[in-house]
């Protein structure tokens, strides 16, 4: 299974949204899409969902074209495009049920998909009284009442609480396990980090990267650590002598920014050499997020709003 742009464009006037995108994406895998407002997230995964028509190029999915065939492109793909408004005076079991007739798919899987996005007991209630995260629940039980094999997810936790998108980001970990192909616009880069397995960027409507979380973290993770420890620190001196070590900047009388030459493995015999020398270290962590990282390197300090 695989999702496939080939110089995928599309114009509004004379604005390209979307400049020649070439990315395929295949497998049992999750994969963010970042990148910042108006780079081209949704206009890409609209594209691919045949939401809007593209101006040239072919979005594909398992080797049928969108455009052309998207009732055979389209067949085993779940998709939440933006929050949809559902009738407020339904339940929740007759906006899946609704769901299926729509997509052709048995409703004898409704209470199974209720379950999983942890709505099980709200079946009967009418969605009008659902909360913002549950109603994004709810979104993505339309997305997978179908029973897809590959999901198409536009932010998929935007305007919820933190105990809101703790939940669906579980739920999606747990769809990731069970061998679905998960594609994840975010603008939430701690979201992408702890959630999916490769990452594409995506600026001013063309790619920028496409990697493994853990090649793009490789490439520009941070060469400082802050270091506490549980008591004062009385020789500075002697850390800075430690092989690997090629700074110590002193943030208070029990915490320190350790500069480093290398990779990982200098950050750990940095680490093994303050405990075997005595020192009581109670935190020592990077200083930034390399996703983070990359990203505001790639897209030229450009934020999301």
């Amino acid at each position: 299974m695989y999702l496939e742009a080939v110089n995928l464009s599309k114009k509004f006037g004379n604005f390209y949204a979307l400049k020649n995108l070439n990315l395929r994406i295949e497998g049992k895998k999750c994969v963010g899409y970042l990148g910042p407002n108006g780079a081209g997230k949704t206009t890409t995964l609209k594209l691919f969902t045949n939401l809007l028509r593209p101006t040239s190029g072919s979005a594909v999915i398992n080797g049928y074209d969108v455009k052309k065939e998207p009732k055979k492109a389209l067949k085993g793909v779940g998709t939440l495009i933006e929050t949809p408004d559902f009738y407020p005076y339904l339940t929740a079991e007759e906006i899946l049920s609704m769901a299926c007739e729509i997509r052709g798919a048995s409703k004898e899987g409704i209470t199974r998909v209720l379950k999983r996005v942890g709505l099980k007991e709200w079946r009967d209630k009418k969605v009008g009284k659902f909360s913002k995260g549950m109603k994004q629940r709810l979104a993505l039980a339309t997305a997978l009442v179908a029973d897809p094999e590959i999901l198409i997810l536009d932010e998929p936790t935007t305007g919820m609480d933190p105990q809101g998108m703790m939940e669906v980001r579980e739920i999606i970990k747990g769809l990731k396990k069970e061998g679905l192909l998960i594609f994840m616009s975010s603008h939430l880069l701690p979201e992408v980090s702890s959630v999916c397995d490769e990452v594409a960027m995506i600026n001013r409507g063309e790619l920028i990267l496409y990697d493994s979380m853990e090649n793009v973290v490789r490439s520009f993770s941070s060469k400082s650590v802050l270091v506490e420890f549980l008591q004062p620190v009385k020789s500075v001196k002697e850390i800075e002598e430690i092989g690997g070590v090629e700074g110590v900047e002193v943030l208070g009388e029990r915490r320190l920014r350790i500069s480093f030459s290398g990779e990982k493995d200098e950050q750990y015999t940095i680490l093994k050499e303050l405990l075997e020398r005595g020192y009581r270290v109670l935190n020592y962590q990077s200083e930034t997020i390399a996703l983070e990282e990359a990203y505001l390197k790639l897209v030229g300090g450009e934020r999301n709003g």
